[in-house]
């Protein structure tokens, strides 16, 4: 994919917020990035696919792409742009809303081609939720990342991250000021792995399946990127958030790490 000689800029706000996430994660935990964005590819085109764990999940990346040298636009949930403040902060930031459920979901896929052609970053959580996998590893995913790296040619970089489940419990709000207590006292580490680029040259984006494959591809990509940063949690995470729901309905089978 050409990158475009008129491509899309970070506005301050995005920026400054970016900053703020740095400041707020070190606050309440460590953070430790490991990996690396080659540098031709950190202002764009480029899809970030991301494993999605806790609602402290946007802020802990915010913070690892600012380390990066990254600005990512984030496709996030329709409810965000709906709050007061941090929505008009959203819209002004560059981020993509997510109609989840709705027949306006698709828009959001048009809207992130459009930033792709742009030149931006994307970032995308392809399970489309918190994932409620029992061993919190990458539940199977929506073809929604697939489709977007099929139609626009960019490279796509798996990230994993893991620890923040750590900070904040999946039901927040609720609980919220005690979770923020306990993490102000033992700060725990929050790591964010990039791994190496997702090769799909070989999938043919008119094929019968070619999305699905390449969800497939995109997923295994982040497990195996996820399998480093919890080498003696390898079946069941330590750290049990009592109000975490299970679901098993959407596991993905895990092949061997290559």
């Amino acid at each position: 994919m050409d990158t475009p000689t008129d491509t899309w800029r970070p506005p301050l706000i995005w920026r400054g917020a970016q900053l703020l996430a740095r400041a707020v994660v070190g606050a309440l935990a460590r953070l430790r990035v490991s990996g690396e964005v080659p540098a031709h590819l950190r202002r764009g085109p480029l899809i970030l696919a991301a494993n999605h764990i806790s609602p402290f999940d946007p802020i802990v990346m915010a913070a690892a792409c600012r380390a990066r040298g990254v600005a990512p636009r984030i496709m996030a949930t329709a409810g965000l742009f709906r709050a007061p403040v941090v929505g008009a902060a959203m819209r002004h930031a560059g981020h993509i809303r997510v109609d989840r459920g709705t027949a306006a979901v698709h828009q959001a896929l048009d809207a992130a081609a459009r930033a792709v052609a742009e030149g931006s970053v994307v970032l995308v959580y392809p399970e489309g939720r918190i994932g409620l996998d029992p061993g919190m590893w990458p539940e199977r995913g929506k073809t929604g990342a697939a489709r977007l790296a099929l139609a626009t040619g960019a490279v796509v970089i798996p990230v994993a991250q893991w620890g923040a489940h750590e900070v904040l419990p999946y039901r927040t709000p609720r609980g919220l000021a005690g979770a923020v207590g306990r993490a102000l006292l033992r700060r725990p580490v929050a790591h964010v792995r990039f791994g190496d680029p997702v090769d799909l040259a070989d999938i043919d984006p008119a094929a019968p399946g070619a999305a699905l494959r390449a969800t497939e591809r995109i997923i295994d990509a982040i497990t195996d990127t996820l399998g480093p940063l919890r080498p003696d949690e390898p079946d069941r995470p330590r750290h049990v958030d009592p109000g975490r729901p299970s679901d098993t309905s959407r596991s993905h089978r895990r092949r061997p790490p290559a």
